[in-house]
Formats: structure tokens, C-alpha cells, sequence
């Protein structure tokens, strides 16, 4: 499992911010029903805190019922429902565009949401990283260039008609689809907004609009738990990137928030409710 290797923020109890992230990882898939977690003392060293803390975060995932304590030393993972998703079939195909800005937890969400409904996730980055990797090297720029002009400018608008490409094959065949993608540009952008909102209507789907909110702390927990060589020149200086970004920003339309802050609900909750409330308005 992967931690950020940094100090938690302060905000909330540290072994209640370990918990969420674990469950978190759980939900989405990335740790796997039945997977032994490491030792406390392995834990405690990763996420530089104490053995009581990651003791104590234990403790609340294990009355979540997410992990089964047979030692301190030896926890598995009990999540067998995320094995067999429920593969709802509306007669509307459903299209969730999730945006936010990087480290929000759209992917997280995104997959939460697929092993909710069984539809497929698309995200951006899996569909396009390899090639979009490679025409930079071709242009001589660094692979994970993602601010000069000529990534903004040549490659970006191409990685999202890729991305759009996708999701409308999957609607002409009667599937739903949840992707995820910043989608910064796009959503305040109420012409695309609109225009997008038509061309999946026009095949016969719903487009839903869904914004993950994350306050900074987080995000840059989230950011740096990632690991991704992409995020190296956001985190080289924080505090300037969050200069150039707006928190405030919302899609240009009507949209479902989820915040995924720290002290939020679960994701898994928020991800329920919000397929509840997507195949009501199908109905």
C-alpha cells in the first residue's frame, strides 16, 4: 500500500485521516478483499506516526467491518462485496463527467462509482498516458510535461477528444460510463458544457456533471501519496501552484458536488448516494 511519507495535517485526528485514506483505497479497489495490510510498526514508519495512532485507525476500520484484526501483526482486508458490483443496465445510458483538480480523488471516486454500477470507467490519463508520453519525447519535451504550451496547446485538447471518443462509442451501444478527467478548461467552459451535454443526449444517454472538491491540506496529502512524476513541478512549490488555481471553481451548469476533504463523509457514501440519486432521475 502507498503513503505519503509526510507528516498528516492537523485539522482532524491523525488516526482518523489514516482510516479515511485506507478506506479510501479500499473502496476504490486499490487494496483488495481478502489482502494482508502491513504491521503496525510497518504502518506507523510509512505514515511516520505512532504504533497507538495506526492502532487506533485499525480499530475504526474494523468496526466499518473493512478489516478483520487476527493480530497486530497480520490484518486482511474484508471487503467481498467489491468482487461482484451490481451491473445496472438503465434504459437512459448514464454518463458521469467527474472533474476536479489534480489530487481531488476524481479517480478514486470514479472507480468507487464503477464498482458501484459495474460501468466502465474511463479515465483520461489510463487511456492516454502511453501515447501522450510518447509524442512528447517526439517533440523533445519532458514525458511528464503537462504546462508548456506545446502540451496545452498540441497534446491536451487531444488526449480529451480521445477521452470523448470513448464515452459516446459506449453510449451508442447502450452503456453508461463514468469518466474521469479534470476536465479544468472544459466544465467552466459553458459552451462545451453544453455542447458536450448535447452530443451525449443526441445519442440517446444523460450527461451528469459531477465536481470533487478537496481542500488544500488533503489534495496535497492525496497529490503526494500518488507519487506521480507528473505532480513533481505542482509540489516542487505548493504554495505558488495554489496561487494559480481556483478552490472556488464550480462547472459551468448544473452538477453534483462531492467533497472529498478530510473531514467529509466516505467517498463510498457519497458515491451511493449519488448513483441513487442519478438512476431516480433515469426512472
Amino acid at each position: 500500500m502507498t503513503t505519503d511519507g509526510q507528516p498528516l495535517t492537523r485539522g482532524e485526528a491523525l488516526h482518523v485521516q489514516i482510516a479515511r485514506s485506507i478506506r479510501n483505497q479500499i473502496q476504490a479497489g486499490r487494496l483488495r478483499d481478502g489482502e494482508t495490510l502491513p504491521s503496525s510498526r510497518q504502518l506507523a514508519e510509512e505514515w511516520k506516526v505512532s504504533v497507538f495512532t495506526i492502532n487506533e485507525a485499525m480499530k475504526l476500520l474494523a468496526a466499518d467491518g473493512l478489516v478483520v484484526n487476527h493480530s497486530r501483526s497480520r490484518r486482511l482486508i474484508h471487503f467481498p462485496g467489491e468482487t461482484t458490483p451490481t451491473p445496472w443496465r438503465p434504459e437512459t445510458p448514464q454518463v458521469l463527467l467527474v472533474g476536479g483538480f489534480p489530487g481531488s480523488g476524481k479517480s478514486e471516486l470514479a472507480r468507487v462509482l464503477a464498482r458501484l454500477t459495474g460501468w466502465p470507467m474511463l479515465d483520461k490519463d489510463t487511456l492516454t498516458r502511453p501515447v501522450v508520453e510518447a509524442a512528447l519525447e517526439i517533440l523533445d519535451r519532458s514525458p511528464n510535461d503537462r504546462e508548456s504550451d506545446v502540451y496545452l496547446e498540441r497534446i491536451r485538447p487531444r488526449e480529451y477528444e480521445a477521452t470523448e471518443a470513448a464515452y459516446l462509442e459506449n453510449v451508442e451501444c447502450g452503456n453508461s460510463a463514468i469518466v474521469a478527467a479534470p476536465f479544468l478548461r472544459e466544465l467552466r467552459d459553458k459552451a462545451w458544457v453544453d455542447r458536450t451535454t448535447a452530443s451525449i443526449t443526441a445519442r440517446g444517454g444523460k450527461a451528469t456533471l459531477v465536481w470533487v472538491y478537496c481542500e488544500p491540506d488533503t489534495m496535497h496529502r492525496y497529490m503526494r501519496q500518488r507519487g506521480a512524476a507528473r505532480d513533481a513541478t505542482k509540489l516542487a512549490d505548493w504554495p505558488a501552484y495554489l496561487d494559480s488555481i481556483d478552490l472556488d471553481m464550480r462547472p459551468n451548469g448544473p452538477f453534483e458536488l462531492i467533497d472529498n476533504s478530510a473531514s467529509s463523509s466516505p467517498l463510498q457514501v457519497q458515491a451511493s448516494a449519488l448513483v441513487d440519486k442519478v438512476l431516480k432521475a433515469s426512472a
